[in-house]
């Protein structure tokens, strides 16, 4: 199944994709596309819904995040080889962490806004975890038991505000706009192995990220086990996962993102973000 939301912003409705590629409503039938749908029941009794007999969604709205209500909205740094390699740091023996805030999370083709003041905006796409269900100290075989699916993430980032002056990885990671998910959530039985996707990332038409997951330093089942030990993960948390080399900081010389910028990104059988950078008006 491929879940939605659509919208307008903090309206967001709960949908499902068809096999034509139709929006359909299911406001009749859930509340959101957040934890108590994301669970093993929750998305047991959507599938059992016959998608044909729900109501046609009309025009092309507005894409929200594909998961509402969010919890914890966890990432993972330098978790591809060469991408620690062209960022100059050491390759992680252990995943490294930060998190966004909920105020960063925006839909998959939202405007990314550039805060004022800054110089060093940059890209990352990344495949993102959505957890289905309750986990703690789970072991790395059980680990994708608890996935409900997958999704496309922008780890949109400031570098000087990540890596130089105070050097935050979380200043640099967590401003307005800065974590686009979406568009839709694909459940794991149409993604049975997460290691195996290609994930691709254009600025103005010119290609500059095109890996794939099978080159993570730490696996998706890895990286639920992993924090499952620090923390509880709760259904409808979300991880990203990390980016492969690409990034604009990596360039010689490095490009940075300008307001008027078109990004445009995704990740085979995930769907495509396309997202324009635009300055900060408030």
């Amino acid at each position: 199944m491929k879940l939605l939301r659509y919208g307008p912003v903090g309206q967001e409705r709960p949908g499902i994709l068809d096999d034509a590629g139709n929006i359909r409503n299911l406001s009749g039938h859930v509340d959101d596309i957040s934890g108590d749908v994301l669970c093993p029941e929750g998305l047991a009794n959507v599938s059992a819904l016959e998608v044909s007999d729900l109501p046609v969604v009309d025009g092309s709205p507005r894409f929200g995040a594909c998961v509402g209500n969010i919890g914890k909205f966890m990432c993972i740094g330098l978790n591809y080889t060469d991408h620690a390699v062209e960022s100059g740091m050491p390759v992680p023996e252990e995943p490294i962490l930060f998190a966004k805030f909920n105020s960063a999370i925006s839909g998959p083709n939202d405007d990314v806004v550039m805060p004022r003041g800054s110089k060093k905006l940059d890209w990352e796409v990344e495949f993102g975890i959505v957890i289905g269900s309750k986990a703690k100290y789970i072991s790395e075989d059980q680990a994708l038991e608890h996935v409900a699916g997958y999704c496309v993430i922008n780890d949109v980032s400031e570098r000087a505000y990540q890596l130089e002056g105070t050097g935050q990885w979380v200043k640099g990671k967590a401003c307005d706009s800065f974590g686009p998910i979406g568009p839709w959530l694909v459940t794991k039985d149409e993604i049975p192995e997460p290691q195996n996707s290609n994930l691709w990332l254009e600025v103005n038409g010119n290609r500059y990220q095109d890996g794939n997951t099978s080159t993570m330093i730490f696996s998706a089942a890895y990286i639920v086990s992993y924090l499952s030990s620090l923390f509880t993960l709760y259904p409808g948390d979300v991880i990203a996962t990390g980016t492969p080399p690409g990034v604009g900081s990596g360039m010689n010389p490095p490009v940075f993102l300008r307001v008027g910028d078109k990004i445009r990104l995704g990740i085979d059988g995930l769907g495509e973000q396309n997202q324009v950078v635009v300055g900060d008006t408030e």
